[in-house]
């Protein structure tokens, strides 16, 4: 470790990017738009490289030899993180797939899990030095409980009850007239992003809230997924366990009663988590 030395953080997902640079005169921060190196490799390496240089600047200083973490959607295997990291004007990076730092800056380092729950999720573990992810995948393939995964499978109960294969419900009701019926429905999701299918997520957690039968049953359902992730994941009720993003909050009142009472606030976000790991690939150096 080299006293006074800088070290560089990068929470890189599909939404937004956060920089930081953290030194002995302080720190400097900068948020540009979405990096993801598996869907769009050339825009995210284009923000990439703009925040790193924003940092610089800011910090009117020379950033190459700073080590760094970043923590980039994408990353799913070591080749593209290899790819990024040959990419990227840093001669010592870390680069890591965003659950990682999402994980490290929830438990601010300690053991347990954390469910990732926006546009997408993930469920994820740390047990001293080894920590590992399920779930995920995008909404094609996976990102059972997340936002884009509620909003999907409230427009298919809508068309189920449209066409007299499950009963209807206020939700549903509301999901059918706003679209214009059956037709609507399914020309809204061939153009639909799984963050237009996530727009719904709230106004579904609301009707859960009000006991909307088809919102209460994917409340369920999205929770019964957790539990199975978490026990792949040899998850242990006498560990922490956080729920972080946007629908966190969404699911406490429906998570089993070991779950429930194991939960614990996030202690930082995602850049927090990077910074954190910044500084342990600084020490191993």
């Amino acid at each position: 470790m080299i006293p006074g030395e800088r070290v560089i953080a990068v929470d890189g997902g599909g939404s937004g990017s956060r920089f930081l640079c953290d030194g002995p005169a302080g720190r400097v921060t900068v948020e540009l738009g979405p990096a993801n190196v598996y869907t769009d490799f050339d825009g995210a390496l284009r923000v990439l490289r703009d925040g790193l240089g924003q940092l610089a600047r800011d910090m009117g200083a020379d950033l190459t030899f700073a080590p760094a973490c970043l923590a980039l959607a994408g990353v799913i295997d070591a080749g593209i993180a290899d790819r990024v990291r040959r990419a990227l004007p840093l001669r010592h990076a870390r680069i890591e797939e965003d659950w990682r730092a999402a994980l490290e800056g929830a438990l601010d380092g300690r053991d347990g899990a954390v469910v990732g729950l926006g546009t997408g999720s993930f469920a994820a573990r740390k047990s001293g030095d080894a920590a590992r992810a399920v779930g995920g995948h995008g909404l094609r393939l996976g990102d059972e409980a997340s936002g884009a995964w509620l909003g999907r499978s409230a427009l298919s109960r809508a068309l189920h009850a449209a066409e007299g294969l499950a009963d209807a419900s206020p939700l549903t009701d509301v999901l059918l007239d706003r679209h214009g019926g059956v037709a609507g429905i399914v020309g809204f999701a061939r153009d639909a992003a799984p963050a237009d299918f996530a727009a719904l997520a709230p106004e579904i957690a609301a009707a859960a809230g009000g006991d909307d039968p088809h919102a209460v049953a994917l409340l369920r359902e999205g929770a019964g997924y957790m539990r199975r992730a978490l026990s792949a994941l040899r998850w242990a009720p006498s560990e922490p366990l956080s729920l972080i993003g946007g629908l966190g909050a969404a699911y406490l009142d429906w998570l089993p009663q070991d779950m429930a009472a194991a939960h614990v606030p996030p202690a930082g976000t995602a850049l927090d988590g990077a910074l954190r790991l910044a500084h342990e690939f600084r020490g191993q150096r």
